[in-house]
């Protein structure tokens, strides 16, 4: 039987990459994204034209418990949960007001605790499962002008290993991918002399790919039970 894959924040960038993986495999989507209905629904109807893939989306904000919560409500299984949404911001942490913090927080971190709390139930009935939580280096050592975004991947690390022990002993597994500098819409606020500047102190000399990630997600969900726990970082050799 096809696996049930619910991706968040599928419209583009890694999400999208996953989406595409999965489908092409045979897997049945729920794809979520907050902005981008058009593009997400055209993409959606591409993966069903290309592979047969049955594809469920949601559109709405992944950091409102009632909108998971809603979700979920449709959903009767699922196999592997890959939360990827997520936002940056980059600005001192003095300039940055108490709104701006909360929902990098929500968005990056609470929302994980949001899906989970409803994908386990579904994935204990069959004791098997996957959650991969999309993470950043920057959560393994922060960085400057991006405190926010650092606490809440560094949050997320956290929830990783802990979850992980917390389900070991009924089959599902929690992982999570740091990533380094990959070409996606949230890297775009970088110049292009900031973007020659990282290259040049990343060993493998570019930035990675979405479709490189995606990979990695896909595999993590394939391996066998005993990898679990694991913050897998992909950065080129960067940090």
């Amino acid at each position: 039987m096809n696996r049930t894959v619910l991706i968040t924040g599928a419209s583009r960038g890694i999400g999208k990459a996953c989406a595409q993986l999965f489908a092409a495999e045979g897997d049945d989507l729920i794809l979520t994204c907050l902005k981008s209905e058009t593009a997400l629904t055209d993409f959606a109807a591409s993966l069903t034209a290309a592979y047969g893939t049955r594809c469920r989306l949601f559109f709405g904000d992944i950091s409102d418990v009632n909108f998971v919560d809603g979700i979920f409500e449709k959903i009767d299984r699922l196999d592997v949960l890959v939360n990827n949404a997520g936002i940056s911001y980059v600005g001192l942490l003095h300039l940055m007001t108490p709104e701006e913090w909360q929902h990098v927080i929500n968005v990056n971190l609470n929302s994980c605790f949001y899906t989970a709390r409803r994908a386990i139930p579904l994935m204990l009935q069959r004791h098997s499962g996957h959650i991969v939580n999309v993470s950043s280096v920057w959560g393994n050592v922060g960085a400057s002008m991006e405190t926010a975004y650092s606490a809440s991947k560094a949050g997320m690390n956290g929830f990783t290993r802990a979850l992980a022990k917390e389900l070991a002993p009924s089959g599902i597994c929690v992982n999570a991918v740091a990533c380094g500098i990959i070409d996606t819409d949230m890297n775009r606020h970088l110049s292009s002399d900031e973007l020659s500047s990282i290259k040049e102190e990343i060993p493998a000399d570019r930035l990675g790919t979405p479709d490189e990630i995606a990979q990695i997600i896909f595999r993590l969900c394939e391996a066998p039970g005993y990898l679990t726990g694991q913050i897998i970082t992909a950065d080129g050799g960067w940090t």
